[in-house]
């Protein structure tokens, strides 16, 4: 999965990202904290009662009407930074501290966190305060707004009986959506295979996997041990069973709690005058309005849905071919589509996504990430020992290469274990401000075979590192902006524009000078094979990306209420090509729609728009140092301080278009 997914509750995720701030300025490194367990709820009331002492002073303040806003927005900015450095940690820990009990203690913690937030964006005396500023520049002013907002998404200029109701729906709000994510992350269950069911597996899968007393094997829902699986095992029958309790590992409970989310979100829309959940988020966001939204998800389905029968059909002529089987009793199912895409990849375009793990080598591939950012951005990563969550956890400082500067903090979490955040994220845990000096912190977590990666798992590397680049490359005056703190619908902008350098020769060439021992080198041939294998199933990927972006608005339309959610699920997913698998419930395990991303999911194909329009400034040559500067200083330095659509018509010298998107939607992008 790429996302920049953060845990973030609703009220979080409308404060642009968090708030961020220091007590000095920091010109030396900049860690984590290490908490235990038994210390959070002390820590957690402590933090809370300080920023509440200092947020009662700045409310007494005798501000004047167009008071200069620079000093206020300053303070106002350090007051929360100094909260950060206690509960950006905190928002990491409770995804992947290998301590349970931290992890509860961490997720009390947030409960407290996001209470406490509520109440300080529904102070009527702190917003006046704002209000009275009068702004120097285009940061101030944006960031002046950017704290209004907040106070008025909640709901600071409601009523006192409808201030208290949003209160208690942001409350409830956010233990649904941890329970949710809990219910997720933590099932331990394991299915049983024999060993007759996991013909087709190489080895050195099978070798790390555990087995019962029967001797059949034992198998969870890390995506290490499920996607080989899917794409390998013979057997149909392991496979549906396997791809059904996929689907179903957030268990039942998750289909109520999701619909409790719906109704309350669509509460909160009629508590503000509007119509649906989705008018109230998008009002602050890039596409401003649902109609908009609709309208680019019709043209992307109309585009792919055609294409996805086609890929569909093509796939059932090679099944009828491979078996020597009539073609209309070659059938394509929801959990046979992995493989047969597998096995015609194998043999028409002589890709095996298992064999590239070879060339790509996980702690070669990092290396090769570090060298290509550093030779693009002009930076270096330098390997430190400092206090870690867990002994495989590496942390590297990162600095400028000209001038030596630090710029910020980088930890990395590669391989899976018991408890961890099941996917591959970016923790903007710290924030940077130029008027502190304050460096920030990226915390990237995947989950990757320990060997090697696919070509698929290597652009998800290259995905995540650009989150975390744009956080640490970050360059913004107040710690509130920093990093990924803009509009949701850009936020993957930067990271899907250098999933590229994961394509092409040019720079996938060089990763082989990082293998110890040595590896294949990736030649013409096989980047033909991989840029035919990226074309090939461009119409089933982007379809199955639309019917969960047309499925998060449909879960937030006006007629949320009525909506059960695995009802609409069945009926969009039973209309797509291969339709939908009786006792599936992809709705019960739907992250993102629980996660920070609701009313948001569209944002990964909007991106992708920006993205590619972006990536035709470097031309032919991925590695042009000079448009890497000038990236770096116009779209990732800036974080959020200005509007996006302003930054990108700053780096491209134009509006952005989606010409590049399409094109790659149809397989015509000339790369």
């Amino acid at each position: 999965m790429k996302s920049n997914f953060m845990q973030l509750t609703t009220l979080s995720v409308l404060m642009m990202g968090g708030s961020q701030l220091v007590h000095a300025a920091e010109t030396t490194r900049s860690t984590l904290p290490k908490f235990q367990a038994k210390d959070i709820p002390a820590l957690c009331d402590a933090n809370i009662k300080k920023i509440q002492n200092d947020l009662s002073a700045f409310e007494q303040k005798n501000i004047k009407k167009n008071a200069k806003a620079a000093p206020v927005l300053a303070e106002w900015d350090q007051v929360f930074s100094k909260f950060e450095d206690f509960y950006g940690p905190i928002g990491l820990y409770s995804n992947v501290d290998p301590d349970e009990a931290l992890r509860k203690a961490a997720e009390d913690c947030e409960i407290k966190i996001s209470e406490f937030q509520t109440s300080v964006f529904q102070n009527p005396k702190l917003y006046e305060q704002i209000k009275k500023l009068k702004t120097n520049d285009e940061i101030e002013k944006k960031y002046r707004q950017d704290i209004l907002d907040s106070f008025e998404n909640t709901g600071v200029q409601l009523t006192a009986e409808k201030r208290a109701r949003l209160k208690a729906i942001f409350d409830e709000l956010a233990k649904i959506e941890q329970e949710y994510a809990r219910n997720v992350r933590d099932n331990a269950e394991k299915l049983e295979f024999t060993p007759a069911e996991l013909k087709g597996l190489p080895d050195s899968y099978i070798s790390g996997l555990k087995k019962n007393e029967k001797g059949n094997y034992l198998l969870g829902f890390e995506y290490p041990e499920y996607r080989p699986f899917m794409e390998l095992a013979e057997s149909d029958d392991a496979r549906k069973r396997y791809q059904t309790a996929f689907t179903r590992r957030g268990t039942e409970k998750n289909l109520g709690l999701l619909k409790q989310a719906m109704d309350l979100r669509y509460e909160i829309a009629q508590l503000f005058g509007k119509k649906s959940y989705a008018e109230w988020v998008l009002q602050h966001r890039m596409a401003k309005d649902p109609a908009t939204v609709n309208k680019f998800l019709s043209e992307v389905h109309a585009t792919v849905a055609p294409l996805e029968k086609k890929e569909v059909q093509t796939l059932r002529e090679f099944k009828a071919k491979t078996l020597k089987i009539p073609v209309e009793k070659a059938e394509i199912n929801r959990w046979s589509e992995a493989y047969w895409s597998e096995k015609l990849r194998k043999e028409k375009y002589e890709v095996d996504q298992e064999k590239l793990r070879d060339y790509f080598p996980t702690q070669a591939s990092q290396e090769w990430i570090f060298a290509i950012s550093s030779d693009l951005y002009g930076i270096d990563f330098q390997p430190a020992k400092v206090d870690v969550w867990q002994d495989e956890v590496e942390y590297y400082d990162v600095k400028d290469k000209k001038t030596g500067e630090m710029l910020g903090g980088l930890y990395i979490d590669k391989y899976p274990r018991k408890g961890k955040y099941g996917h591959a994220a970016v923790w903007g845990v710290k924030g940077g401000s130029t008027l502190t000096n304050r460096k920030p912190i990226s915390a990237l977590v995947t989950n990757f075979n320990r060997k090697g990666l696919n070509s698929d798992e290597l652009e998800t590397f290259v995905h995540e590192f650009g989150h975390a680049l744009h956080g640490i490359l970050s360059n913004t005056r107040f710690a509130s902006q920093s990093g990924t703190s803009v509009e949701r619908d850009f936020v993957e902008a930067p990271s899907q524009m250098y999933e590229e350098w994961a394509r092409r020769k040019e720079t996938l060439s060089t990763l082989a000078n990082y293998c110890k021992p040595a590896c294949p080198r990736v030649d013409d041939a096989l980047i033909s094979k991989l840029n035919a294998v990226h074309s090939y199933g461009r119409g089933l990927h982007y379809a199955r990306q639309t019917l969960y972006a047309q499925f998060d608005m449909a879960l937030h339309s006006t007629d949320a209420l009525k909506v059960q959610p695995l009802e609409v699920w069945k009926k969009m997913e039973g209309a797509t090509a291969l339709g939908y698998v009786p006792t599936t419930e992809f709705p019960g395990q739907f992250n993102h729609i629980m996660g920070g991303y609701q009313v948001g999911y569209y944002g990964y194909m909007w991106s992708e728009v920006m993205a590619l329009d972006m990536l035709s400034a470097f031309g032919d040559n991925l590695n042009n140092p000079e448009v890497g500067q000038r990236y770096r200083k116009t779209i990732l330095s800036q974080g959020g301080q200005y509007e996006a659509e302003k930054i990108v018509h700053d780096f491209l010298g134009r509006k952005p278009d989606n010409k590049a998107f399409f094109d790659e939607i149809t397989g015509q992008r000339v790369k």
